[in-house]
């Protein structure tokens, strides 16, 4: 089971961009799904989160700008980012907190998973 993220890019402020973050196997259900970001020299922030039922939760810092969604049967969480900020710039992680997938005709589960990150920059 991997995870992977995609979309990041250049953009100039006030911009827009989609991240995608693909869960890959033989995946059966996958939970809590949460975007985080990371910019030079800070902590890793957590963005935004959407359960497996399709409940949504953002930093204060992203509402009303970001939006997180998800298509269980693509097994493919997606952040829209509007309005892009400069403080916006970051690597990007998606992260999962439980996927079960098949393996050898049986089902296991998996916890904790970290996808490689993509980097958005944002120019003023």
């Amino acid at each position: 089971v991997q995870l992977q993220a995609s979309g990041g890019g250049m953009v100039q402020a006030g911009g827009s961009l989609t991240l995608s973050c693909v869960v890959t196997g033989r995946i059966r259900s996958f939970n809590t799904m949460t975007w985080y970001r990371q910019a030079p020299g800070k902590q890793r922030e957590e963005v935004a989160s959407i359960t497996n039922s399709g409940s949504s939760t953002y930093a204060d810092f992203v509402k009303g700008r970001f939006t997180i969604s998800r298509d269980n049967a693509k097994n493919t969480v997606y952040l829209q980012m509007n309005s892009l900020k400069p403080e916006d710039t970051a690597v990007y992680y998606c992260h999962a907190d439980r996927v079960q997938y098949g393996r050898d005709f049986i089902w296991h589960d998996d916890y904790d998973l970290w996808g490689q990150g993509t980097l958005v920059t944002v120019s003023s």
